[in-house]
């Protein structure tokens, strides 16, 4: 009951999750606080916001959940073991080009589980995030957000693509000096990728040539495939999905890029978000 409290927030929602009434959840809540002698939600507008105190007694029953959700595994192999439901989110790269069958597998896996998947621009997923709108989300924007837990799934830096006829084409390795004045495509000034390079390029000192901005890498790749200019981007997830007419190379030094699940501070992980993320993690092994 208190981690289903935890996870919802409400004891409707709770109680819909256990089976039970309204009332006797809100009757269980009251006696374990008056067992444990002390208060372990508060009310702020029509939800259960967890204290402390709540959190602590949930991280404890961790583990018990944890293994009586292996237990469950071993006995409904092949039927899923998750219900309720799992809102995921990710920006337009990462969700067209990496998530996908990832999330067929876990369906199909979990037929049972209710999933919402989004495809949202990383500033609004980050807000939704924060907002307790999703439960994960996957995005390489820089989050320093108080209401957002984030956590790494892979490291990167940035590689150079160019046309595959482009003379730079030739090198070994692209560096800084080497793109002064070179037609350049660059992602919108609201990606955290931009910022970045532009602060990089600012701080060495060499003048780029920007022909067009643009939202996502994809579309960055296809204009580099067009051959408007070149390009720096997150080689993840894309890099082994260019095709022919685009080259890539290293670049130096480099400007790193994070990829990070992010999920509600508010609240610890759902157990389907947890399988969720290893499922993801082990994507990429």
């Amino acid at each position: 009951m208190l981690r289903a409290l935890v996870e919802t927030g409400k004891t409707t929602v709770a109680a819909q999750r256990l089976g039970l009434s309204q009332s006797a959840v809100s009757r269980a809540l009251a006696e374990l606080e008056a067992a444990l002698g002390r208060q372990l939600f508060d009310r702020v507008g029509g939800r259960l916001v967890p204290n402390s105190d709540a959190l602590a007694v949930n991280d404890e029953l961790g583990p018990i959940f944890a293994a009586l959700a292996r237990i469950v595994d071993r006995s409904t192999a092949g039927s899923g073991s998750h219900t309720g439901a799992l809102r995921i989110a990710a920006p337009p790269t990462i969700a067209h080009r990496f998530l996908p069958p990832i999330v067929a597998r876990f369906t199909k896996a979990n037929p049972q589980l209710e999933i919402v998947f989004e495809v949202l621009s990383s500033d609004v997923l980050v807000t939704n995030i924060a907002e307790d709108r999703h439960d994960i989300g996957l995005t390489d924007t820089a989050v320093t957000h108080d209401s957002v837990r984030s956590d790494l799934l892979v490291a990167t830096e940035a590689i150079c693509a160019l046309p595959s006829r482009h003379p730079l084409a030739e090198r070994e390795v692209i560096r800084p000096q080497d793109l002064e004045g070179q037609p350049f495509v660059a992602l919108t000034r609201r990606h955290s990728g931009r910022t970045q390079i532009d602060r990089f390029f600012d701080r060495v000192g060499v003048r780029r040539h920007l022909v067009i901005e643009t939202a996502t890498a994809v579309s960055a790749a296809e204009f580099v495939r067009e051959g408007l200019g070149v390009a720096l981007l997150n080689p993840f997830p894309i890099v082994h999905q260019l095709g022919s007419g685009i080259v890539v190379r290293p670049f130096e030094p480099g400007i790193p890029h994070r990829t990070c699940f992010l999920s509600p501070a508010s609240r610890p992980l759902s157990l389907a978000a947890a399988d969720f993320m290893a499922m993801v993690r082990k994507s990429l092994t």
